[in-house]
């Protein structure tokens, strides 16, 4: 079947279109049919035009995310070529990025990290604590954004962008309700926003109230118990026009989720109770934008941010006493002040530097549920650890008749301090020097080549340094004396955008050194985990191709197709990488006639039976490995002055199925109903 998908995709090559004479029209969807000046920020950190910037990066919008009713964040980059999203439980998603997750991928919000000092190895939750109603756009930098933005980005760099504000001539007030519900009660949600603008004010303020039910798995599966949880949202974002060439932008986000149940962990490995709860993210940042023009300064951008994530998690043994609640707060203060500069047409970039402040809160409380007595003890982390961390970056691009040539470097340092009574005072202040090289050759008006050069880095983070208990199925202990992850990665790039087809193929390779990697201390178990520590102790590389194609022939008809291949192997133990995605694809189909909306979106993935010893020992992972799967999803919508709605009819065939590392299987055959006035 993947042998067939393939055979449809690559014919929709530039030969066959190139010869048309009446070109197809443009839709506004970046999901549907991407202009040819479509406009990216995440490549470069300012904006920079998708067709003429040699990297590998794609968008999507509320529109599509709303149309398709993705119901979060990490689900939403399924519309993405290269992302393949893998879900510990109902309330997680962990996209994988060029066969990286967790925290060797970066995770932005408005050019704010996510990421933060106590982010895991592997696959995390932490996506999903961005409402997707507060999301105007997403962007996937696949391979780079270490020169950009710092630590993490080994495997690329994935940036949500809160809605845009603007200003208006007159006085203009706007608004949505909304409601979705599925069958079998996997989701009910209500969202509502409140924009207005007017010359000098725009704002929009939005919440979201949401029920997520036990998730319904396909023919053989059925109800998933436990695997449902709640969740409410707010938000605000105001801008403030101070003058004709300044302007000042407050944010405000509030995520709360709470009884999330790990489900394999309740199945699989004999506990009574094992959730997150709650799982709390805040957000507020003030920036101001001023225009220079001051020779070749053009603006600048001072950016001040405060977030803090709350993690709670509880859990108790079949036939123990014992209930074990742990709490982990983390605060992080942001500061950054950028200059964008340019010199005419030819020349753009920016220089700038940043600051980030971690402080890390951990405590655990053991209860014996018989007798009502507590006793406290260690958290997960060294209570009172920070993470500070200061950089310089600068990037630039020169657009010349026939080529573009882009180039960066940052310089980071960070001070780390972790205190714990067990383990005494440890400082450690590693840094990392990297830097970036691309270069396209514009082949005519439609097509661009480029070759691209990136070095990336991932700090030890206070996870690394001080995690003591148990995490998934292995029970961890401290190692101070680690440094910096390292990557090389260099890739090929075609690019094609002409008379409705747009396409892309990228052919990739990256080096990995000194991995920070969990290592089984032989013969020793704790509380019947066996017991697993951390080493810069070895190397890899990733190696792959990935290609997407978009056709629109008319502007009410739309065809897209994605295939992605990764391989993965550890050189220091002589087998895969751990967690490698298989190959896999997508391909949609929509018609447009008026008013209405009618889609087919296939989705394949092959079997991942090339497993290291860490996934043969990952009890989410069948013997034998995960076996291959393809679903079928079909959609539809109609929009009539101020109310629309969408019809979504997923898994048609009820097939069982679950991506690879999952701890829990997609949805069976269910249909979502989403139903929105506007005013």
């Amino acid at each position: 079947m993947l042998r067939a998908l393939i055979f449809l995709i690559f014919p929709l090559s530039p030969g066959l279109v190139a010869a048309k004479d009446n070109p197809g029209s443009q839709l506004s969807d970046t999901l549907k049919l991407h202009p040819i000046n479509e406009v990216v920020i995440t490549a470069r950190r300012f904006n920079s035009v998708v067709m003429s910037t040699p990297e590998a990066v794609r968008a999507i919008d509320y529109i599509s995310i709303g149309e398709y009713q993705l119901r979060t964040s990490p689900e939403a980059l399924a519309l993405t070529p290269g992302v393949f999203v893998q879900k510990t439980n109902h309330g997680g998603g962990s996209p994988f990025i060029r066969g990286l997750t967790g925290n060797q991928t970066l995770l932005l919000l408005d050019g704010i990290r996510i990421s933060n000092s106590t982010m895991r190895y592997g696959p995390n939750q932490y996506f999903n604590t961005i409402d997707p109603f507060s999301t105007g756009r997403i962007e996937v930098l696949r391979g780079s954004g270490s020169v950009q933005y710092g630590s993490d980005a080994i495997g690329g760099t994935i940036q949500a962008f809160s809605h845009e504000t603007g200003f208006t001539d007159e006085a203009d007030w706007g608004g949505s309700v909304l409601g979705r519900i599925s069958t079998h009660g996997m989701e009910q949600t209500l969202h509502s926003f409140l924009s207005f603008s007017n010359k000098i004010v725009s704002a929009r303020a939005g919440v979201s109230f949401r029920k997520f039910g036990d998730i319904v798995g396909g023919d053989t599966t059925g109800r998933q118990t436990p695997s449902g949880y709640d969740e409410s949202d707010h938000d605000f974002k105001a801008s403030v026009l101070l003058s004709p060439g300044t302007s000042l932008t407050v944010l405000y986000q509030n995520v709360i989720q709470t009884n999330i149940p790990v489900y394999h962990k309740v199945v699989l490995e004999n506990y009574a109770i094992n959730e997150t709860d709650p799982q709390r993210r805040k957000l507020a940042y003030a920036r101001l934008n001023t225009s220079l023009d001051a020779g070749i300064l053009k603006s600048g951008i001072i950016t001040a941010s405060y977030q803090q994530t709350r993690e709670g998690r509880s859990s108790r043994k079949n036939g123990s006493d014992i209930l074990r609640r742990e709490y982990d707060k983390v605060r992080t203060f942001g500061l950054s002040a950028e200059a964008l500069v340019s010199g005419g047409d030819v020349w753009s970039g920016n220089i700038g530097i940043e600051f980030y402040s971690d402080l890390v809160n951990s405590t655990r409380t053991d209860t014996d549920i018989t007798t009502s007595l507590s006793t406290g003890k260690r958290g997960l982390y060294p209570d009172g650890s920070t993470m500070n961390s200061l950089a310089l970056f600068t990037v630039h691009s020169f657009d010349l008749p026939r080529w573009n040539i882009t180039a960066g470097g940052r310089f980071n340092s960070y001070v780390i301090n972790v205190e714990g009574m067990e383990l005494g005072m440890t400082k450690l202040t590693p840094s990392a020097l990297v830097g970036n090289l691309a270069v396209m050759r514009k082949l005519n008006s439609a097509s661009n080549l480029f070759l691209s050069l990136n070095t990336g880095f991932r700090a030890p983070n206070i996870d690394d340094l001080g995690t003591l208990g148990i995490v998934d199925f292995r029970y961890e202990t401290p190692n101070f004396d680690l440094k910096p992850e390292s990557s090389f990665q260099y890739q090929a790039g075609y690019k094609y955008n002409r008379n409705g087809l747009r396409g892309e193929i990228y052919l990739y390779r990256n080096e990995l050194y000194n991995l920070i990697t969990r290592i089984r201390v032989e013969g020793q178990e704790i509380e019947g985990y066996p017991l697993y520590t951390k080493e810069n102790s070895e190397r890899a590389f990733i190696q792959g191709a990935e290609t997407a194609w978009d056709y629109s022939p008319k502007s009410w008809l739309t065809f897209s197709g994605s295939l992605t291949y990764t391989y993965g192997q550890n050189i220091t133990k002589d087998e895969p990488v751990r967690r490698i995605p298989p190959l896999f694809a997508r391909m949609a189909a929509e018609y447009r006639p008026g008013n209405w909306r009618t889609g087919a979106e296939w989705l394949v993935a092959a079997k991942q039976d090339r497993l290291a010893q860490g996934d043969i020992d990952d009890n989410r992972i069948p013997d034998g490995g995960t076996p291959g799967w393809n679903v079928i999803n079909l959609s539809g919508g109609y929009t009539w002055k101020f109310l629309a709605a969408d019809l979504s009819l997923r898994n048609i065939f009820n097939k069982d199925y679950r991506y690879h590392g999952s701890g829990i299987n997609s949805y069976g055959r269910s249909v979502f109903l989403t139903l929105q006035a506007n005013f």
